[in-house]
């Protein structure tokens, strides 16, 4: 637990005072109390309690200044909380690299059964929108939450030649951001193929990728959304992906890779050829790394499941400081009433006494 206001718990210190206040209140009591020539009867009268609940109050009241004052200080702590994502955008490759059968029956098809059952687990309060890349890029779905309008969309799925990483992350990037004015079309189908696989220099060339000019955010501080990009192979054309994360970055966005497949490599047939390919783990790490997100491999099919599993749970709970005030400020409240309820329960009838 920390404190936002440190310096308010110096007056913490008052409440030994008032502790040593009473203590004092009572040792004059005593010595001004009237003398009896039998204090059994005075015991007896009272009941056997009575000796000692009149301390509860003063008690409750102790305890009530001590959380009226921590709260005064502000008190935050990390806490389990219900998720503030309203809307994750899901990229998926679908290159032709996804025919290889290292998992079975494809890639393809375990990712897509994988990418169900990510979608049946999300709590409703969370929008979905969907992207592909593989040369290019493309909406799918834009974000929804009806689950069958989600799952149609994964059905859709046409594998195509490339692996544009950039390109899926840009326009993944672009459905959480409608109005932010970027510029698909130059980045995505630029007329120079030369450029297609070389970094951009967005200092040589400004406003390539986008014309807005937001002021950039703290990494991961964007509470409204997330991209999910999974992969299996490396960049063949289109934008740097780094270059795309850094643009995520500074929205705030949290990118979560999935490496799709062996980290060994295999190989894939397409049009009668056979193609190796290896995962990029690098670049997806650098990703995740640069936007404040994580990297996540899956060799099987049930390793994507367990991937997505972990993906659901952190978009419904989340951890996150929150200040926490209010709870000792409730406590306080309480404590005190409790301690004048019983105080005037306690004063105004006494066990075998009876008031005229």
């Amino acid at each position: 637990m920390r404190f936002e206001w440190p310096d308010a718990l110096w007056l913490l210190l008052s409440i030994p005072m008032l502790i040593a206040a009473y203590l004092l209140a009572l040792r004059r009591r005593q010595r001004v109390a009237a003398r009896y020539a039998s204090l059994s009867l005075i015991r007896a009268a009272l009941g056997p309690g009575r000796r000692w609940r009149r301390h509860v109050p003063p008690a409750l009241f102790a305890a009530a200044m001590t959380s009226a004052l921590l709260a005064i200080a502000r008190p935050s702590a990390t806490l389990s909380l219900p998720s503030e994502y309203l809307t994750l955008v899901l990229a998926m490759d679908v290159s032709r690299s996804m025919l290889a059968t290292d998992i079975e029956p494809t890639r393809m098809i375990a990712a897509q059964n994988a990418a169900k059952s990510f979608i049946a687990d999300l709590p409703r309060h969370v929008r979905l929108g969907i992207t592909s890349f593989a040369g290019t890029a493309a909406v799918v779905q834009s974000p929804t939450d009806d689950r069958n309008e989600m799952i149609a969309a994964i059905d859709r799925f046409q594998l195509q030649r490339g692996t544009a990483t950039g390109s899926g992350l840009l326009v993944a990037l672009s459905v959480l951001f409608p109005d932010a004015g970027f510029d698909l079309e130059s980045a995505l189908f630029d007329a120079d193929p030369r450029s297609r696989a070389a970094p951009i220099d967005r200092r040589e060339r400004p406003g390539r990728m986008a014309r807005d000019d937001a002021e950039p955010v703290p990494p991961g501080s964007y509470k409204a959304g997330s991209i999910v990009l999974l992969s299996d192979g490396r960049r063949t054309t289109g934008p740097d992906p780094l270059d795309i994360a850094r643009m995520a970055a500074d929205r705030g966005v949290r990118v979560y890779t999935v490496g799709f497949g062996s980290r060994e490599g295999t190989t894939s047939p397409s049009d009668g050829w056979s193609y190796y390919m290896r995962l990029d783990e690098d670049t997806l790490k650098q990703i995740a790394r640069i936007t404040g997100g994580e990297y996540f491999h899956a060799g099987t099919e049930y390793d994507l499941h367990k991937v997505y599993d972990d993906l659901s749970a952190r978009f419904t709970i989340e951890r996150r400081d929150t200040e926490i005030g209010a709870l000792f400020a409730a406590a306080a409240a309480l404590l005190l009433t409790l301690a004048c309820t019983l105080s005037l329960a306690w004063t105004r009838w006494t066990p075998g006494i009876r008031a005229r």
